[in-house]
């Protein structure tokens, strides 16, 4: 099993790179931040009333982007553990197979919602924006993530339960 650690740390790479790379677009509420949450927002509006599509479009990308900084440092936070063992500032820690199960599950979580709201929402699988189209970019990234966080979690579980 000395495979599933050098793959799960890719895993994680990866999700964190999206993640905390999407930050700055999302609290700075960036244009095509805006424009995201605003056209979910909107179609919010028609199904749960005016007040949660509202909220949704001007808080959205806060709560999206702190589930995602959480979510990115539960991932990496066993590389922390690590060095902290290694230099004897901390004797036990969570298992890395343990948070990584649980960041793959909260990726997997928040991606499926991104994907959704491509899937069911006037969004798209391809976002245009100011006639700019992002080629469907966002929306296979959120699959991927989907898919390689439900894997994370399922292989990091059973990993962690089998010890």
């Amino acid at each position: 099993m000395r495979v599933l650690p050098i793959f799960s740390w890719v895993v994680v790479l990866w999700v964190a790179k999206v993640f905390v790379l999407s930050l700055p677009y999302k609290f700075t509420l960036h244009p095509d931040t805006q424009h995201i949450f605003g056209t979910i927002g909107v179609w919010m509006q028609g199904l749960f009333g005016n007040a949660i599509g509202t909220l949704f479009a001007n808080y959205g990308s806060y709560a999206v982007g702190t589930v995602e900084l959480t979510t990115s440092i539960v991932l990496l936070i066993p590389a922390l553990f690590w060095v902290l063992k290694k230099i004897g500032l901390l004797r036990c820690a969570p298992s890395r197979s343990l948070m990584h199960a649980i960041g793959g599950l909260m990726a997997c979580g928040v991606m499926t919602g991104a994907a959704f709201f491509h899937l069911f929402t006037p969004l798209g699988i391809e976002v245009i924006h100011e006639g700019q189209s992002d080629g469907g970019s966002l929306f296979y990234t959120a699959v991927s993530i989907v898919i390689l966080g439900f894997i994370l979690f399922v292989t990091n579980y059973r990993d962690y339960k089998n010890k």
